[in-house]
C-alpha cells in the first residue's frame, strides 16, 4: 500500500486514498507502540546475568532490525502522504480549471443570446444587468488569479509532468481573454443603444414642446380690449424666449447624431426625424414673429379705440355744456364764460 504508485485519477479518488492512508497511519501509529513495548522487553533479556537464554547480541540486532523496519515504514507513511496531498492538489487545480470554464461558457452563451433593447426602459434594465455581471467577473478573475498562482506552484515543485498544466492554464487564459473582448463589446453596445434611446428620448420631447408651443403661438385669440392684449403680449414674449432658448437645442441635433453609432445614426428614420424637429422649430419660430407683430398691431388699434372714445366723450361733454349754456348779456360775464371755454 506504501509503495503504490496510484494517487488517484480525479479529485474524489484522491480524496479516498487519502482517508484510506490516514487509517493505515493510525494503524501504524498503534502498532509503533506494541513494538516499542516490546522492543524494550526484549532489551531486558539482553540485560540479563548469568543464565541467558539467548545470545544478548542476537537480540539486539533483532530489535535494531525491526526499529530500522518500523523507521522506514512511517518514512514511507510520510513520503505517500506527500505524493497524496501533492496529488489532490494537482486535480484540486483541475477542478478549479474545469468550474472555471464552466463557468466561462455559461456567461459566452448569456452574452450570445442578450440583446441590446428595445427602448429606454429596456436598455436601463439591462445596463443595470450588466453591471451586476461586471462585478461578477471581477471577483472570479481574483478567483482564477489564485487558482493560476496555484497552478505555478504545482509547476514549481516539478512533480508532475508540466505539459497538462501549462495546456489547461493556457485554454483557460485564452477562454477568458475573449470572454472579458465579449463582456467589452456588448458594453460598448448597450452604452451605444442607451445613447441611441436618450437621443431619440429627448427629440420626442422637443417635438412635443414644440407641438404645444405651436399651438399656443398659432392662437387667434389677440384680446379684446388694450388690457386683456397688454396681458397676452407679456405672455406671448415670455413663449419667444422659451423657443429662443432651444434654438440652442435644436442646432445640437446634427451634432448629437453624428455622435451615435453608424448603425444608429444612418438609420432614415432618425435622419428624418431630424429635419422634422428643425422644420417645426422654423415654423414655430416664424409663427411666433407674426403673433408678436400681430398682437402689437392689435395693441396699437384698442389704443387707438381708447384714445377715439376719450376723445368722443370729450366732445359729448362738450355739446352738453353748449346746449346748456345762455349767452350772458353783460361784459363780465362774457369774459367769465370765454374763460372757462
Amino acid at each position: 500500500l506504501l509503495v503504490s504508485k496510484d494517487l488517484g485519477k480525479h479529485l474524489l479518488e484522491v480524496e479516498d486514498l487519502l482517508q484510506k492512508h490516514g487509517l493505515l497511519e493510525a494503524d501504524i501509529s498503534a502498532q509503533t507502540e506494541r513494538v516499542q513495548a516490546l522492543n524494550a522487553a526484549a532489551l531486558k533479556f539482553s540485560e540479563l546475568e548469568g543464565y541467558q537464554p539467548c545470545d544478548p547480541q542476537i537480540i539486539c540486532n533483532r530489535v535494531n532490525h525491526v526499529q530500522t523496519c518500523l523507521e522506514e515504514l512511517g518514512e514511507l507513511a510520510g513520503k505517500r502522504r506527500k505524493e497524496l496531498e501533492d496529488s489532490r492538489q494537482l486535480w484540486a487545480f483541475f477542478q478549479e480549471m474545469e468550474e472555471a470554464e464552466a463557468w466561462i461558457r455559461e456567461k459566452e452563451q448569456i452574452l450570445a443570446a442578450k440583446t441590446c433593447g428595445r427602448d429606454l426602459s429596456s436598455v436601463l434594465t439591462l445596463t443595470n444587468k450588466h453591471k451586476s455581471m461586471l462585478g461578477e467577473l471581477g471577483s472570479r478573475r481574483a478567483l482564477l488569479h489564485q487558482a493560476m498562482k496555484r497552478g505555478e506552484q504545482i509547476l514549481a515543485k516539478k512533480r508532475f509532468s508540466p505539459g497538462g498544466i501549462q495546456e489547461k492554464m493556457r485554454e483557460v487564459r485564452l477562454r477568458w481573454k475573449k470572454l472579458e473582448e465579449v463582456t467589452g463589446l456588448h458594453q460598448q453596445r448597450l452604452q451605444e443603444a442607451l445613447n441611441f434611446f436618450q437621443f431619440s428620448a429627448e427629440t420626442d420631447d422637443l417635438v412635443a414642446w414644440l407641438q404645444d408651443t405651436y399651438r399656443i403661438v398659432s392662437s387667434d385669440d389677440f384680446g379684446h380690449d388694450d388690457y386683456s392684449t397688454q396681458a397676452l403680449l407679456r405672455k406671448h414674449r415670455a413663449v419667444v424666449e422659451e423657443v429662443e432658448k432651444h434654438r440652442a437645442a435644436v442646432l445640437a441635433l446634427r451634432k448629437q447624431l453624428a455622435l451615435l453609432a453608424p448603425e444608429h445614426r444612418q438609420g432614415v428614420d432618425v435622419q428624418i426625424r431630424v429635419v422634422e424637429v428643425e422644420q417645426l422649430y422654423g415654423e414655430v419660430a416664424e409663427v411666433a414673429v407674426l403673433r408678436q407683430q400681430w398682437l402689437q398691431d392689435a395693441l396699437a388699434v384698442y389704443r387707438m379705440f381708447s384714445e377715439v372714445h376719450a376723445c368722443e366723450v370729450w366732445v359729448d361733454e362738450k355739446e352738453q355744456w353748449l346746449e346748456r349754456m345762455e349767452v350772458p348779456e353783460e361784459l363780465d360775464e362774457v369774459e367769465v364764460v370765454q374763460h372757462r371755454w
